[in-house]
């Protein structure tokens, strides 16, 4: 059920996926054939709003599609899931954003993203929305959307007192400028060893990792650790939160899926523990089904795999 106070902001990209399941992704050079190709609306920014509004919150999403055919029906699909649209504008002449992804028999995932309209997200169209962002309990960002516009919302929300969850992915190195405003950093393993530096091997190297991240004063750090779980770092003094055992067959928008019902969880009240334990619970029933937005849960499905848990 929907709550008046859990007013989210989610600043980030919207894409069509074209996904193809292979048995193993392609070497250089070489054609593989695939199998239950399909098409579906993703964006790592647009998968945790709509990942946030199923669990439970009230939520805004600023972002930018194409004046396409995909752009009109991504924001239909937005508005059913119960995600407010007013800040997603359609960009004239340009095509919405796309991903092209291969998912092998693993379930992992292997992706090329082309931005349309969401190089479009400029620092103008942030500050078009800034008393959006300034009125909002908690901004959720990601990096697939210029990171200029991105540096500015965090300036704008930290500003405000809004509190800021960063989920650094894309994997790629970030000025202390920007981690500086964060309150809750989201990386995976990889995206983890690329802003700090550190090889991970062992759940010592994942402290280790989320001790540099603390240094740039972001309070809590969560470790993203596919089938592990996660671990949740605060103040320094970190734990494992271990995952829910499902039978993954596509790890497709589980990150995003995991940030978007983290970061309803906390507005609800609930405890960076507990918020991480409602999270995993999420990401584990997306990772059961195909597809990024396809694949993310409704709150009483959450419910249900944990009451189910329970009584094990």
């Amino acid at each position: 059920m929907k709550n008046n106070f859990n007013n989210m902001v989610v600043l980030g990209s919207a894409n069509v996926d074209h996904i193809l399941n292979v048995d193993d992704f392609p070497a250089s050079g070489q054609t593989v054939s695939g199998k239950n190709y399909k098409v579906a609306f993703g964006g790592k920014g647009a998968n945790q709003a709509v990942a946030a509004a199923r669990s439970g919150a009230n939520i805004s999403f600023i972002g930018c599609v194409g004046d396409d055919d995909a752009g009109h029906h991504l924001k239909v699909q937005l508005e059913k899931d119960g995600v407010h649209i007013q800040a997603v504008q359609s960009i004239k002449d340009q095509n919405t954003g796309v991903a092209l992804i291969f998912v092998n028999h693993q379930a992992d995932n292997f992706i090329g993203i082309h931005a349309g309209a969401n190089a479009a997200l400029s620092v103008e169209y942030v500050q078009q929305h800034a008393s959006l962002i300034q009125s909002a309990q908690l901004l959720l960002l990601q990096l697939e959307t210029p990171i200029d516009s991105i540096l500015t919302a965090a300036h704008l929300a930290h500003n405000a007192g809004v509190k800021i969850i960063l989920n650094p992915a894309p994997a790629q190195a970030l000025t202390s400028e920007l981690l500086q405003n964060v309150d809750i950093i989201t990386p995976n393993k990889t995206e983890a060893e690329i802003l700090t530096g550190l090889k991970i091997n062992h759940l010592d190297d994942v402290q280790q990792a989320a001790h540099v991240l603390h240094n740039y004063g972001i309070e809590t750090v969560v470790i993203t650790l596919g089938a592990q779980g996660v671990w949740l770092s605060e103040s320094g003094q970190g734990q494992l939160i271990p995952a829910f055992k499902v039978d993954a067959v596509d790890t497709i928008a589980a990150g995003d899926t995991f940030n978007g019902a983290f970061a309803t969880a906390l507005l609800e009240g609930q405890s960076n523990q507990e918020a991480a334990q409602f999270a995993n619970a999420a990401a584990a029933i997306a990772v059961t089904r195909y597809g990024a937005q396809p694949s993310i849960p409704y709150r009483a499905e959450i419910n249900a795999l944990f009451k189910e848990n329970l009584n094990l």
